[in-house]
């Protein structure tokens, strides 16, 4: 069985956008018609919208001020190919999406490994909001609220050995429930890596919710990692197993095209994906694109972790 990827399965970038004109500025206000629409393939009922004005956030941008994306475009625009390559297909076919009952393994090379349930993780530690922006390898972005932990906290609790030099995230597993881990050229589980350093910084985050709601299935429930300067496909979702290890663990891009998707994903505009540009960005919502920044905008907090690096080789 082939590993690497189609090309007709990686939609190129001009598509994303001119399709329906998704979420063009006029027509933000009624994206969860448009979405509703689009999923109409599925025989299914869109899952119902929550009435914005009860959505809780203490802010309406992030750090830089940018404003945060509508949450219709949040929940209804979705890279989740465990359930479809189709980004405007997923929130139908991930409503009956079971959550609970749950449970995250956090083992391997620490002292005190446990299976922590999702209900205890949500008590156990502070949901905080944090409002960061997610980059796509494929150029769009968004401004999200989420609601979350640290997980520098999580790993904590196990107490790591001086032997663990990796973190390892692997998605649940189950054909039943994803009917896109039929695919045959993709290696699953979803699973993902980040150094120990890059795991224990402040932005890498578990996200548990989003404008002040649970995490709904399309975005990822119950639980899904965060890492805010690198590009989204780093975000694993329904995460089941968290392991720290010795050596690098090879992710599920990676394998499938290992020339387009490095370990390190950082978000670099001057490094270009082999079919499109890095250098600009489209925000969903917005009609103009826009400089890509260095690390998704938070060079000052993550740019000391790779001094001495050379980024375009370790991408």
């Amino acid at each position: 069985m082939s590993t690497k990827i189609p090309s007709s399965q990686i939609t190129p970038e001009h598509i994303y956008f001119s399709r329906r004109q998704f979420l063009q500025t006029a027509g933000v206000v009624g994206a969860g018609a448009l979405i509703a629409s689009a999923c109409g393939t599925t025989n299914k009922p869109a899952a119902p919208t929550p009435d914005p004005s009860t959505l809780k956030t203490s802010k309406d941008t992030d750090e830089l001020g940018d404003k945060l994306t509508p949450y219709t475009a949040v929940t209804g625009y979705n890279n989740y190919y465990e359930f479809s390559t189709d980004k405007e297909d997923v929130a139908a076919l991930a409503q009956d999406f079971p959550t609970r009952p749950w449970t995250v393994q956090v083992s391997g090379l620490v002292n005190k490994p446990k299976t922590f349930d999702i209900d205890d993780l949500l008590k156990k530690f502070t949901q905080q909001e944090r409002i960061y922006r997610l980059r796509c390898v494929e150029a769009w972005s968004m401004v999200i609220p989420w609601q979350g932990f640290s997980l520098a906290d999580l790993l904590k609790e196990v107490e790591p050995t001086s032997e663990a030099k990796y973190v390892k995230f692997t998605s649940l597993s189950n054909k039943t429930l994803f009917p896109g881990q039929s695919a045959g050229w993709y290696t699953w589980p979803y699973v993902e890596g980040l150094r120990m350093d890059e795991a224990m910084n402040e932005l890498a985050t578990l996200a548990t919710g989003v404008y002040g709601k649970l995490l709904p299935p399309q975005n990822g429930a119950p639980l899904r990692l965060i890492v805010p300067w690198k590009y989204g496909f780093k975000s694993i979702k329904a995460i089941v197993k968290i392991e720290l290890v010795k050596d690098m663990p090879s992710s599920l891009w990676m394998a499938a095209a290992s020339n387009e998707y490095g370990f390190y994903a950082n978000v670099n505009p001057e490094v270009d994906h082999p079919r499109w540009s890095q250098g600009t960005e489209r925000r969903i919502g917005e009609l103009t694109r826009r400089r890509t920044l260095s690390f998704n905008g938070y060079t000052d907090k993550v740019a000391a972790l790779y001094q001495g690096m050379d980024l375009r080789k370790n991408f």
